[in-house]
């Protein structure tokens, strides 16, 4: 069930992609996740993709600017960069990352042809005020960017915990059994968990 601040998003014609069953045994999610510091200029993104029976079988790792504009292209080049064309949905851990540099989600789906999630953990009364207080009269790009995600979904896990979503080309119920048979424990999809340590570890590399 939705927050009483949120919206489905979903009211708007949708990009064209490739249809998702979550009852599909071999299908493959690319999960990407990312790692930053505030006082670097650059965050690390780590994608992997991983089966639906938890095997993975790829990684790759992509840059942003931390506090820029730049997140939706560089999700875009991480998938491309794997030349896969059996990868059938995009998992993401959070549509603003590396300091408010936000993800224009409908974008990535356009782009690759591809169905998106985008999984956060955390209740908000959102984050307009936040960007204005922050970005004052350069904040316009970013706004849009952030009203263009519309509201989030309230997903309860079978493992007892809640998660918030942002879809786009994937239905509710798909989702939701998606993240149930990617959700081990806790509330983190693995595909996320994975994705979440390789940059951890790919960006404590880069910085050493």
């Amino acid at each position: 069930m939705c927050q009483a601040t949120c919206m489905t998003g979903m009211e708007t014609s949708e990009p064209r992609v490739r249809p998702f069953d979550p009852h599909k045994k071999g299908y493959r999610v690319l999960g990407i996740a990312e790692s930053f510091s505030p006082d670097q200029p650059t965050a690390t993104l780590a994608g992997v993709v991983m089966r639906a029976d938890l095997i993975v079988d790829g990684i790759a790792l992509g840059r942003c600017r931390v506090m820029g504009m730049d997140a939706t292209g560089a999700v875009i080049s991480l998938y491309r960069s794997l030349n896969r064309e059996d990868v059938n949905l995009i998992m993401l851990g959070g549509c603003i990352i590396s300091l408010f540099n936000v993800v224009r989600v409908r974008e990535v789906a356009a782009e690759t042809g591809l169905p998106v999630v985008c999984v956060t953990y955390n209740p908000s009364d959102g984050l307009e005020e936040v960007l204005v207080r922050r970005f004052g009269a350069e904040a316009g790009e970013r706004l849009e960017a952030y009203r263009e995600l519309g509201g989030r979904e309230e997903v309860r896990l079978r493992t007892g915990h809640t998660v918030y979503v942002r879809r786009v080309g994937v239905s509710r119920r798909a989702t939701e059994v998606m993240l149930n048979s990617l959700t081990v424990s806790g509330r983190v999809p693995e595909p996320l968990r994975l994705a979440k340590l390789v940059a951890r570890a790919a960006r404590a590399f880069l910085s050493s």
